[in-house]
């Protein structure tokens, strides 16, 4: 399905106070419009954007690309007509109608109302609305309203072109939305979820609130998010007990390896080393080097966490699965993740140990040793 874009433009905001019309005021480094505009063009279910404007707005306006500007009317109703009957000539199957005050709307609820569509010939998002309800005259309380069945509209509200076109020319004026439209011509509207950062700037301080979301948005999105995994095997060799996670754990045999053979803390130092495409251990610590032989395997992780550090990453959490039929791990499994927390720097509450069998097929079902795989996030700081 063709989807359309119509973004009404052309008020002029005077409860947004004293300055430049709202749309065209700046807020995280450029003006509402075009903050509104990018959230539709972004979007891959959306097509042409038609941008209704007040004719004195071109100076600010004809620095949007990617829209096609149309003139609005002096209600908003007369402005959606216009760009109503700009679009006519391509004829999209749906139009989706936005005030151009709302630069927040999210994808999810641009993409439900385009969902929506399908079944039904209109569709708009709305919250329930969960506040109590007063009735007042002169200041003072006069009484209550069930608020039972209301909800707080928002835009955009989606509508099968030919439909909502000839709604809007049936219409006598004066509409609130376009879904008052839609009911005056008897078409039905789904309400679908949605959300409280689709706001809309009315008043002087919502400026402020949006900048601060739209901030939080970059933040969120510049985020860097690294996942690493890593594996790691030992045989069972002549001992009294094994290293796992930087604790000794009594057994009637020993890992065999390199270093203490800690087979947890290898498959975990591998994991961050690989989220930071650093390789792994062996190419750190090469077993050919005499000097690590024997060494305790925190050397390794101390060495990967720093790692991690200089460049500018924190590790969020970490998951260690040890694999084997037997020693028994629950016993131990709180001290590991304590251990690890400690020569990570860590919150324990970031650190998981867990161990499964496997089923008493392959090597660690014949017990003839211990394998292990890890899991490690990191975040750029």
């Amino acid at each position: 399905m063709n989807t359309a874009v119509i973004i009404v433009a052309a008020g002029r905001g005077t409860r947004a106070g004293a300055g430049l019309p709202k749309q065209w005021r700046q807020i995280a480094g450029a003006p509402v419009a075009a903050h509104t505009v990018a959230r539709f063009r972004a979007h891959a279910g959306t097509g042409q954007i038609v941008l209704v404007i007040h004719p004195d707005d071109h100076g600010f306006a004809d620095q949007i690309e990617g829209v096609t500007l149309v003139h609005g009317g002096a209600t908003r109703d007369a402005s959606v007509m216009a760009g109503l009957e700009a679009l006519e000539n391509t004829a999209p199957d749906h139009v989706l109608i936005h005030d151009v005050a709302r630069p927040l709307v999210p994808d999810a609820v641009i993409e439900a109302v385009i969902e929506a569509l399908d079944a039904h010939p209109g569709a708009a998002p709305a919250l329930p609305v969960t506040d109590a309800l007063w009735r007042g005259e002169a200041g003072l309380v006069t009484g209550t309203q069930d608020r039972s069945g209301l909800y707080r509209a928002q835009t955009p509200q989606g509508f099968r072109f030919a439909d909502i076109l000839a709604a809007h020319r049936a219409h006598p004026g004066g509409a609130a939305d376009d879904v008052e439209v839609a009911r005056h011509a008897g078409l039905d509207v789904a309400v679908v979820s949605g959300d409280e950062r689709n706001l809309k700037i009315t008043t002087p301080g919502d400026f402020a609130r949006a900048e601060r979301l739209l901030l939080a948005e970059e933040k969120e999105q510049a985020m860097d998010i690294r996942v690493g995994t890593g594996f790691d095997v030992h045989a069972f060799e002549d001992g009294d007990h094994v290293v796992l996670c930087g604790v000794s754990v009594p057994h009637d045999r020993a890992l065999k390896g390199h270093s203490d053979a800690d087979v947890g803390m290898h498959a975990l130092t591998d994991a961050i080393y690989g989220a930071l495409a650093e390789g792994d251990i062996g190419q750190h610590f090469p077993p050919s080097d005499a000097q690590w032989k024997g060494a305790e395997s925190d050397i390794f992780l101390r060495h990967a966490v720093k790692l991690a550090g200089t460049r500018g990453y924190r590790i969020s959490n970490v998951d260690v699965t040890l694999i084997c039929e037997e020693p028994k791990i629950g016993p131990h499994a709180q001290a590991m993740r304590a251990a690890l927390a400690d020569i990570m720097g860590m919150e324990v509450t970031r650190v998981s140990v867990k161990a499964t069998t496997s089923e008493r097929l392959g090597f660690t079902g014949r017990a003839e040793g211990i394998a292990a795989q890890a899991v490690a996030t990191l975040i750029g700081e």
